[in-house]
């Protein structure tokens, strides 16, 4: 699988949006990284990143960006080695050998839900709930059509619906100056595209998806709220599904989903839906850091061990109080 945080799209992206970025190949391996900056100093950030054909390509990979690093100036590396060449079963093992540490939290989703599209698209639709079939196939009956865009003046639709969103469920969205860019960057070139769904010619939902090579994710999404009873985002999304078979694309990943064990996990909601398409589950390694300035990435890890220490005590004293 090809992930678009790693493509030439994705870093056209990012120089739109005012970010320094590195790029480097080699024999079987190849990265985009991102210069951060947090507690530490500078960060140079791979996202589902190097991309890598074998162990010996990921090594390759690895002491490139630690050479890259160590000339912007970087204090670590922060990678995501979903495509590393590793056995995924023992990526802990083979990142803790080479001198990697887990992140302190993931940046980008550990578990998603993919949908395989090679094969006929009969049984993808086979594989969903019957509920999501009869609406693909009968919701026109209400008046309900459904179009693509790749017109980055479309972006709007989507913005609207989902401040409709953030508003009933108290939640802050990605910024409209940010979508509007990416949408500016990504739609010409062909490397997203927003699905609307219209209620005799008014947008009622919509939904946004970036393409790499041979996958498709389902980014962002929304819709109006005074037409919900009519659950346009499900016949939305089969759409956007089909549209990607078409294209001759082989996988929909569908993003983060929640840990199985975790039903009160604020995405767990949204894994309910994503899991009524059909598909299975995917876990990855996680983010993980490797330090280039080992004093000062140790005195960054010491202090966000004592600033969480802190928080935690001042959470049961605020307990103790209010009983």
């Amino acid at each position: 699988m090809e992930y678009f945080l790693q493509t030439a799209a994705w870093a056209d992206t990012l120089s739109s949006l005012g970010r320094t970025i590195h790029q480097q190949s080699g024999p079987g391996w190849s990265f985009l990284a991102v210069e951060e900056k947090n507690a530490a100093g500078k960060v140079l950030y791979a996202p589902y990143g190097p991309v890598a054909s074998s162990a010996a390509a990921f090594d390759a990979a690895l002491a490139a960006l630690v050479e890259t690093a160590r000339s912007c100036g970087a204090v670590f590396v922060r990678i995501e080695p979903v495509s590393a060449g590793l056995e995924l079963t023992n990526a802990a093992a083979e990142l803790k050998r080479r001198g990697l540490r887990p992140a302190p939290v993931n940046q980008q989703p550990e578990l998603t839900w993919l949908v395989d599209l090679d094969r006929d698209f009969k049984e993808v639709l086979a594989e969903m709930k019957p509920v999501n079939r009869n609406l693909y196939r009968n919701i026109h009956k209400k008046g309900v059509t459904f179009r693509s865009s790749q017109d980055p003046d479309e972006i709007g639709i989507l913005l609207n619906f989902l401040h409709m969103t953030a508003r009933r469920n108290g939640f802050k969205p990605q910024s409209d100056e940010y979508l509007t860019q990416v949408a500016a960057s990504l739609m010409p070139a062909g490397a997203a595209t927003l699905f609307v769904a219209e209620l005799h010619g008014e947008p009622i939902a919509a939904a946004l998806a970036y393409d790499s090579a041979d996958t498709r994710t389902y980014a962002h999404a929304a819709l109006d709220d005074t037409h919900r009873k009519l659950s346009a985002g499900i016949p939305l999304l089969v759409t956007l599904m089909a549209d990607a078979k078409e294209r001759g694309l082989k996988h929909v990943d569908l993003w983060g989903v929640a840990p199985a064990d975790a039903p009160d996990h604020k995405w767990a909601g949204f894994t309910a839906f994503k899991k009524s398409f059909g598909g299975y589950e995917v876990a990855y390694p996680g983010t993980w850091d490797l330090p280039v300035k080992k004093l000062r990435y140790g005195a960054y890890q010491s202090a966000r061990k004592l600033r969480d220490k802190l928080m935690s005590f001042k959470s049961v004293l605020r307990a103790r109080m209010a009983k």
